[in-house]
């Protein structure tokens, strides 16, 4: 059986060859319904689109959810950007920020920028995820994990377990978790290890120690409810992790304001390592992502990596013991 050939399309089609091509590389300068019509006629003659010719990436669009485009996860994404932008200029490659909300139609920005590849930066709803998928372009997730898409992840999951480690290892034994929402995929494996290392060490997993701090739209107001909640406990835990450190900023914050000390009373661990958490009085354990260097992977990998392999990369993490959490 012979190959089906843009040639095929266009005459199945009434459509010139041209238009069948601007349309399966999704370029601009037609409707949405031809666009449709030209892919899906391709799809059911069976046209091989691996025929379609990738040129050299020349643009790449960072892609970030509205929700991280806020005071508290700017300090996190912004090195990853940075990361990025400092690859990008390194390989002559334009890079564009397009912060984008659940329902903004993405396409459509996307057309406008007409990027050749897209770095997807923290969380995006699948159906976001599926319709960039249609676009057909090179496509790498940072700090998100879905699979049949390559992902570069720093290893939450061990980060989750050397913080609830440390804590243990310093005598606590009553250790909370503020968590975010399970549905990100870096908080649930923050979450995984934070259960696995109290296993580990045969301690006692106690429900009510864990508590989800409600994100969108609270501001610090939620955080401090959640810290509140475990404080009015008849047994106060003595330590507290948090996903993140801009959580446990504010955590810290409410907890010296109602007459804790600080680590004697409650020790506190965050999560990424944002400037703010070696500021801080006392200065914050956490654990350490190289942020930066999960942009430059991203880019890196839509440059090399083969188009049809999706890939799961793991960056290492460290954990970085200050007073917050010293031992007495």
């Amino acid at each position: 059986m012979s190959q089906v050939t843009l040639r095929d399309i266009a005459a199945a089609t009434g459509l010139s060859i041209g238009t069948v091509s601007r349309a399966l590389k999704n370029q601009a300068g037609m409707t949405e319904a031809t666009r449709n019509t030209v892919r899906e006629t391709a799809m059911r003659l069976g046209y091989d689109f691996s025929q379609l010719k990738k040129g050299r990436i020349r643009r790449i669009a960072f892609l970030l959810h509205s929700q991280h485009n806020t005071l508290t996860s700017s300090p996190f994404f912004s090195p990853v950007l940075h990361g990025a932008e400092e690859a990008c200029r390194r390989e002559g490659i334009a890079l564009s920020l397009i912060v984008v909300g659940p329902a903004e139609p993405v396409l459509d920005q996307l057309r406008l920028h007409q990027p050749d590849a897209i770095l997807c930066a923290g969380f995006f709803e699948p159906e976001v995820l599926a319709a960039l998928q249609q676009v057909g372009k090179p496509m790498v997730l940072v700090d998100m994990h879905r699979r049949g898409f390559t992902s570069i992840n720093p290893d939450n999951m061990n980060g989750g377990y050397l913080a609830t480690q440390h804590l243990l290892r310093t005598g606590r034994k009553r250790i909370a978790m503020l968590t975010g929402s399970l549905a990100h995929y870096s908080i649930q494996q923050r979450n995984r290890g934070f259960r696995q290392a109290l296993f580990d060490a045969k301690v006692h997993a106690d429900p009510n120690l864990e508590v989800i701090v409600p994100t969108m739209g609270e501001g610090e107001e939620g955080v401090i409810e959640a810290v509140r909640s475990l404080l009015n406990l008849s047994k106060r835990p003595d330590a507290l992790f948090c996903y993140n450190d801009s959580t446990a900023l504010v955590a810290m914050k409410y907890c010296l304001g109602e007459g804790l000390r600080i680590p004697s009373d409650l020790a506190i661990v965050g999560f990424d390592d944002i400037a703010a958490a070696a500021a801080a009085i006392p200065p914050l354990s956490t654990v350490r992502v190289d942020k930066e260097a999960l942009g430059r992977a991203g880019v890196e990998c839509l440059l090399h990596k083969p188009e049809e392999q999706s890939a799961q990369i793991t960056l290492p993490v460290e954990m970085i013991v200050r007073e917050s959490s010293y031992d007495d």
